[in-house]
């Protein structure tokens, strides 16, 4: 399993020109495949008039998902540099969509494939990219008299609080380091004198 993978901080769109052609590109954090097509449709409705919409997706923090189209384009020349730019950045859970108004100048297939995949960078770059790092999912217990300074002292140290129930006692869902589990189990036992109870759940993606 993956330790960590970057993905789009926000959907966003960046243009450029190129030999008088328009490359609008857009690109989409995505959660699944359907999420990824869906973003593709929307983006070809908003540009029926473009002379091509190709696109690329990644999803998986393992990449295991990768699919390009080049819209008529030449084979090869945009849905696949548009999909090396996204693994050469080692981006996951992405999906984007190059919308071309052709200007009459024709760019050949080097100039196309520069030009898809270029636009692609030049976009995550605009746009911003985040990393997200694997994490353990675990809950701990513990009393009303203690919960509250527990959590102050999980979120001063860093810790990833990602919820709070109340009950008979008090339930903090965290997120930790596979390599901090040791370490965090003694320092939550000296923090509670013990009287703290830990479970280790299943791993997820948290921001690094």
């Amino acid at each position: 399993m993956q330790e960590q993978y970057r993905t789009l901080a926000a959907e966003g769109v960046h243009e450029t020109e190129i030999n008088r052609s328009r490359f609008i590109c857009a690109l989409a954090p995505v959660a699944s495949e359907e999420e990824a097509q869906a973003f593709v449709a929307r983006i070809r409705r908003e540009h029926p008039t473009a002379t091509h919409n190709c696109f690329a997706y990644v999803i998986g923090a393992d990449a295991s998902v990768q699919k390009a189209s080049d819209d008529g384009e030449p084979g090869g020349t945009a849905g696949v540099p548009m999909l090396q730019m996204l693994t050469r950045r080692e981006m996951r859970y992405v999906a984007a969509v190059v919308t071309r108004y052709y200007g009459g100048v024709k760019l050949g297939a080097g100039g196309l494939i520069r030009a898809y995949g270029g636009v692609v960078g030049e976009a995550l770059d605009a746009l911003g990219t985040v990393t997200r790092r694997r994490y353990r999912l675990a809950t701990v217990t513990v009393d009303h008299q203690r919960a509250g300074k527990l959590e102050n002292d999980l979120r001063s140290t860093g810790r990833q609080v990602i919820g709070v129930a109340y009950g008979a006692e008090v339930t903090l869902e965290i997120g930790l380091p596979d390599a901090d589990v040791p370490q965090f189990t003694a320092w939550l036992a000296d923090a509670t004198a013990g009287e703290a109870t830990l479970e280790l759940g299943g791993e997820a993606y948290g921001d690094a």
